[in-house]
């Protein structure tokens, strides 16, 4: 019934950007909070930035400083927007919404960051 999609990825140069987003749809009375997660192939999946219903925000140490996580609540939508990338950043990013006790997940976007 709830419904996540991620889009927004692709094929960048290295010190590049990219905005993220993540549209939810379905029967969500409110979220509680909205992560973007990644996952490189053999790693293990990684909290890459979250933002609670509050607004705080809250970032892994490696994107800290070069990712910002935003809102638009009229939208559903949760943006990641991604500055001075670098290949290691590589990865396929998934968003997660925290609805009381249950987890959303979409199916993931690639971002690929070449050297």
């Amino acid at each position: 019934q709830v419904n996540v999609v991620e889009s927004g990825g692709g094929l960048v140069q290295a010190g590049g950007s990219l905005r993220l987003s993540c549209a939810a749809s379905g029967r969500i009375l409110s979220i509680d909070a909205t992560g973007w997660y990644r996952q490189a192939p053999g790693k293990q999946r990684e909290l890459v930035a979250v933002i609670t219903s509050g607004g705080t925000t809250n970032y892994g140490d490696s994107v800290k400083g070069r990712f910002t996580i935003s809102r638009d609540n009229a939208k559903n939508t949760v943006y990641l927007q991604m500055n001075c990338l670098k290949p290691e950043d590589t990865a396929v990013f998934y968003c997660n919404l925290a609805v009381r006790t249950l987890y959303y997940w979409g199916r993931g976007t690639q971002v690929t960051v070449s050297s």
